[in-house]
């Protein structure tokens, strides 16, 4: 419990510290301690779409596609990328893989989509909360997976974006974990039967990290960045569709 306070504490002790540098301390300060407490009161952010899934969940389509994942997902405007299509934003900016697990229930399966496109993993290899290992993620794609099967929803599992460094954590070398994780996931896409949707190789560069003209930090995708994922998502999410249940 200690261990989980102090991981929980700490950004307010480096917030403190940037903070002394910025126009408005006390701001700062305020505003991230407003972040580590409400994460305390609901770590996999359940509050975030609770009603608009209510919503949702009331009325039944059959082409309905959930987009679960991370800041990518939530920065990603379906609407101008799939015009006119029931596709449902389910990303949280930060998120994790067991933060997003343990929203699949409500933010996926009782939304009854016919496909759900899974993109997460990065936040863990950036350590958003906490060191972690490439099983505990695979682990946790798994269940996702499974949990959709067993809920006959199509899956569409797609690889993680390339990333060469992390602006919040320049420490840590994302490239080869990225790169190793992304072979896991085709490899146990093709033996459980979902579709594995490649965004890495299209969006890489030579250093294995974002094509500048793609994104702006290295991270998250541009409008550009997004419309190559757009692309290769449609024939993603047709031959997903095509697939027995």
């Amino acid at each position: 419990m200690k261990t989980i306070l102090l991981f929980l504490t700490l950004p307010l002790l480096l917030a403190a510290a940037a903070a002394q540098q910025s126009g408005d301390p006390c701001q700062a300060l305020k505003e991230k301690q407003q972040r580590v407490e409400s994460t305390l009161r609901d770590w996999p952010n359940l509050t975030r779409y609770r009603e608009a899934d209510a919503k949702l969940g009331s009325a039944t389509e059959e082409s309905r596609v959930v987009f679960l994942g991370d800041s990518i997902t939530e920065n990603w405007n379906l609407s101008d990328s799939f015009p006119g299509k029931p596709y449902v934003n389910r990303g949280i900016s930060g998120q994790t893989t067991p933060q997003i697990l343990l929203r699949f229930r409500q933010d996926v399966i009782a939304l009854k989509p016919a496909v759900v496109v899974i993109l997460a993993g990065t936040n863990d290899i950036a350590e958003n909360t906490g060191p972690t290992t490439l099983e505990a993620i695979e682990d946790n794609l798994t269940s996702m997976v499974e949990l959709a099967q067993k809920n006959r929803i199509r899956v569409v599992l797609a690889s993680v974006l390339p990333v060469e460094r992390y602006p919040w954590h320049q420490e840590i070398r994302p490239i080869e974990k990225i790169q190793t994780l992304n072979g896991w996931m085709k490899q146990y896409a093709g033996r459980v039967g979902v579709e594995f949707l490649d965004y890495y190789t299209a969006m890489a560069d030579q250093k294995s990290g974002l094509k500048g003209g793609l994104g702006e930090d290295g991270v998250h995708p541009n409008r550009a960045g997004y419309a190559i994922m757009a692309d290769l998502a449609v024939k993603a999410i047709a031959t997903a569709e095509g697939k027995k249940k």
